[in-house]
């Protein structure tokens, strides 16, 4: 196994990542850390004061998919861990995900991801269970911030696995090309999640896999750029991925939640960068109709039953 760390200008939440990565990990697990194109050597000097680990420096910042793919080239594993570096691991979580991956099918096992609490007594939060996609075109973690249920203790077949951690199989992703790195971060997971079904993977996931979050400490609070990021990303997933037949039935139910989802965000004061980031889509249109061509022709699975897409418009707690 390969454990693929990007990290970027964090060398706190580094270090504490590679403290329980280096303690728990199974004997002859490789461990690299990608430094993306930070501006001084901190991440770096961080890395290399752990034993066995290994640094790959970008010359410039590429984010988090293209740091990603940087490190996935470059690790030797048969199956690779993505771990953001605001994680930290328990003890056991690689060897139980690591099971799924005897079954030549599975293609990706999402842990189960939880909040990570300062307090020892503080109930267990989840911040994922697997990922979730609706067919009105919004994706989601699922269990995201619910107390951990029983519900979610039980292996199972999921849409995909969080970006925030999640294990591969190597020869799947170099066969459906990586991470899309004009997404720069955020719905990277869910693209490939498509792709992944697309060639005829599952994705599992396994509860006894256990990984801990400081949710968005990597990112902070959003500002309009990022915002407007995440909006062209969701979109972008949308009309790279449903089949054709899918999309067109799709597409009613998709403009509602369009619709509400503006009515919602011009209620956060939100809605110039969550409608500029859905319009700069229009200029994408050439490329979306070639990687939509491309995957017609080399897909061996467009059925969305057998992908744990899910026909409600959106969830529970709604756009």
């Amino acid at each position: 196994m390969s454990i693929v760390i990007p990290s970027h200008c964090r060398p706190d939440l580094l270090r504490a990542c590679l403290a329980s990565v280096t303690r728990l990990a199974p004997p002859g697990t490789e461990v690299i850390v990608v430094d993306d194109g930070s501006a001084d050597a901190r991440i770096s000097r961080t890395a290399e004061a752990f034993a066995g680990v290994r640094v790959l420096r970008l010359s410039r910042p590429r984010g988090f998919c293209g740091a990603a793919n940087a490190g996935i080239q470059a690790v030797q594993g048969t199956v690779v861990e993505l771990l953001n570096d605001d994680t930290e691991v328990a003890a056991g979580w690689a060897e139980a995900a690591l099971e799924w991956f005897r079954d030549p099918n599975v293609g990706a096992v999402a842990p189960l991801v939880l909040y990570r609490s300062e307090s020892p007594n503080a109930p267990a939060r989840v911040d994922s269970a697997g990922d979730r996609y609706y067919v009105g075109g919004i994706a989601g973690k699922r269990g995201h911030g619910e107390p951990l249920q029983p519900e979610y203790l039980h292996p199972c077949r999921v849409f995909g696995a969080s970006g925030s951690s999640a294990f591969y199989r190597r020869e799947a992703l170099m066969r459906v090309g990586g991470f899309p790195e004009h997404f720069g971060a955020y719905f990277e997971d869910v693209d490939l999640a498509f792709r992944l079904h697309r060639a005829g993977y599952h994705i599992m996931y396994e509860p006894a896999a256990r990984v801990y979050h400081h949710v968005s400490a990597s990112h902070g609070r959003p500002g309009r750029r990022l915002l407007e990021q995440q909006s062209l990303n969701e979109e972008r997933v949308f009309w790279r991925n449903l089949p054709g037949p899918a999309l067109m039935r799709a597409l009613p139910r998709h403009l509602l939640v369009l619709a509400a989802k503006a009515w919602r965000r011009w209620q956060e004061g939100t809605l110039a960068p969550y409608c500029w980031g859905r319009l700069r889509l229009l200029g994408e249109v050439p490329e979306l109709a070639r990687h939509r061509r491309e995957w017609q022709r080399r897909a061996s699975n467009a059925d969305l039953r057998t992908w744990q897409v899910e026909p409600r418009f959106w969830g529970e707690r709604g756009v």
